[in-house]
């Protein structure tokens, strides 16, 4: 039921963020690609900065309509800084005309849930009674209000909850998985929405998987499903998932897919801590971290570096904060989002679910909202990701200029910002300044001549104009890559960056390098990143207030 206390949108909005990010408008359209980079219709990077609302589980509803409005949902992920909804749907909504015609109400109700029925009646009357499809439709619709674009993403045949290996729906001939009615579902969904401008891709399967999964069957029909969805509505992307669960797309490399159309493919991958391959929890964090990102990278994520557009359409970890391998995961996760400026969507959305596995009312701990839908599940990750819901990168940027970099900090989700010459903290990385790294690795500050120096162990990190000092040469050390290492002119003792509780940067003894499991390095991990961002911040121009704080609510 809707509570009083629950704050709007718009208090929600100013809560969380100071909303550079949030949508302003939707992005010429229809979208294509360029290369690796998914462009608006101006040739303009358009960056997907997606989260999973699920609409795939036995009631075949949008989860949350019994906790809160349709738009009040729809404004709450534009208000976190969402531009894009991977909206998911069972292939039955499509091809079975009883289902997709049942109401909302005696689909709740057939599963024994009066209670979210009545919630319904409360706060969505007016979707009560329709169909199905209809209710579908209408989510699409209130997206589109708030300017949030939507990628139809076939998640299941069956409604109920995605994935394992014996569910019937894993793979092409599986028992629920009939590759022509599948082929049917796509062409009438991409029909249905051809249309509809803020429908701009369709993800044709997630996750495949399973006994009967094999690569001469994906090509057969994952080609075929692109060209169906591409003949039904030729202005969508065409989203390709690859096998086992996908987490790999390594075949593809001796054998690319050809289609009839150009300037429209894309593939997705998925990256959770549980399914990376890392023992996150048991091994030294920066030992985990590179392991996995070879993994990644030999699965997929080579793609972008051959050209290939690629979605990471599912990440996600307990927003609680409470599981130690999550939380390093996580970290490592938005290192390589920020350097390879990756297109994403978190899963999920929801808070809660009407049913899962069985559990009526199921909390969903990677929720961004609440279990009542009401408030963000963990703030400060909304701030976090932040930095990563616009483009570092990309053709036709806003006020681009030539590639710069910028230090990006993944604990935080902030950049170094330059406040004077013995001043370094972290700020929005929208107001960093442009550094050279360098061959001879100078971390050189453009257009000034000076260079990023350590004075001695403890001390601020700063600038300085005699860049030939060993202090001035810096070194990314370790198995993550992430932490930036200088020696002390002076005794030649090694010290990293390292960003404190209040966000200035010093420089102290590296720790954390390997071996031991439990050392925590974040404060320590940065990334030098490639950025044609518009910096707004003038060289060593002063802020009129003090450091920012991780702790801070502004």
């Amino acid at each position: 039921m809707a509570s009083s206390a629950c704050p709007t949108p718009l208090l929600l909005l100013l809560l969380l963020l100071p909303l550079a990010a949030a949508a302003a408008s939707l992005p010429p359209l229809p979208l294509s690609t360029a290369s690796r980079w998914v462009v608006g219709a101006d040739g303009r990077r358009v960056k997907l900065a997606c989260a999973n609302w699920a609409s795939h589980l036995e009631p075949v509803a949008a989860e949350g309509l019994s906790r809160r409005g349709l738009g009040d949902i729809a404004a709450r992920v534009a208000a976190m800084g969402f531009n894009c909804v991977r909206l998911t749907w069972p292939t039955y909504l499509a091809t079975n005309a009883t289902l997709a015609n049942l109401p909302l109400r005696w689909s709740l109700e057939r599963l024994g849930m009066r209670e979210s029925a009545a919630g319904v009646r409360v706060n969505n009357p007016g979707l009560l009674d329709l169909p199905l499809i209809d209710v579908f439709q209408e989510v699409v619709s209130a997206l589109a209000r708030n300017n949030i674009m939507v990628i139809l993403d076939n998640q299941m045949t069956t409604p109920g909850w995605c994935c394992s290996t014996t569910d019937g729906n894993g793979f092409f001939g599986d028992k629920y998985f009939d590759p022509e009615e599948w082929l049917n579902g796509l062409k009438t969904m991409a029909t249905m929405f051809r249309k509809t401008k803020n429908v701009v891709g369709v993800s044709l399967r997630n996750e495949l998987r399973g006994p009967y999964e094999n690569v001469s069957l994906w090509y057969r029909y994952m080609k075929e499903g692109a060209e169906a969805v591409h003949t039904a509505n030729p202005d969508v992307l065409v989203i390709l998932s690859g096998l086992e669960f996908d987490n790999t797309l390594n075949f593809v490399v001796p054998n690319q897919v050809h289609l009839s159309f150009t300037g429209k493919l894309v593939f997705e991958q998925h990256w959770y801590g549980f399914s990376d391959g890392g023992n996150w929890e048991s091994q030294n964090q920066n030992d985990v971290c590179g392991m996995v990102v070879g993994f990644i990278k030999n699965k997929g994520l080579f793609l972008l570096q051959q050209g290939w557009p690629l979605f990471f359409s599912e990440f996600g970890f307990d927003m609680s904060g409470t599981h130690t391998g999550d939380n390093r995961y996580l970290t490592c996760f938005l290192s390589v989002a920020a350097e390879m400026d990756l297109d994403w969507a978190i899963w999920a959305l929801q808070g809660s679910y009407y049913i899962r596995e069985g559990t009526l009312a199921y909390d969903e701990s990677y929720g961004l909202l609440s279990w009542d839908w009401c408030t963000a599940r963990n703030p400060s990750f909304i701030k976090r990701i932040n930095s990563l819901q616009s483009p570092f990168q990309g053709p036709g940027l806003p006020n681009s200029q030539e590639p710069y970099n910028v230090i990006f900090h993944p604990l935080y989700g902030l950049c170094v910002v330059v406040k004077s010459s013995e001043a370094l903290e972290l700020g929005p990385c929208d107001e960093s300044n442009a550094w050279n790294y360098t061959s001879t690795h100078e971390l050189v500050l453009q257009h000034t001549g000076q260079c990023l120096q350590a004075k001695s162990v403890g001390e601020n990190a700063q600038l300085g104009t005699d860049c030939s000092k060993s202090s001035s040469k810096w070194q990314l050390i370790s198995n993550s890559g992430m932490h930036i290492s200088t020696e002390l002119t002076k005794n030649g003792t090694r010290v990293c960056l390292d960003a404190t509780p209040d966000g200035i940067i010093t420089t102290n003894p590296c720790k954390c390098l390997t071996g031991d499991p439990n050392c925590n390095p974040e404060s320590q991990w940065f990334k030098i990143i490639l950025s044609s961002r518009h910096t707004g911040t003038s060289i060593l121009q002063l802020p009129s207030d003090g450091p920012w704080s991780p702790t801070s609510s502004s």
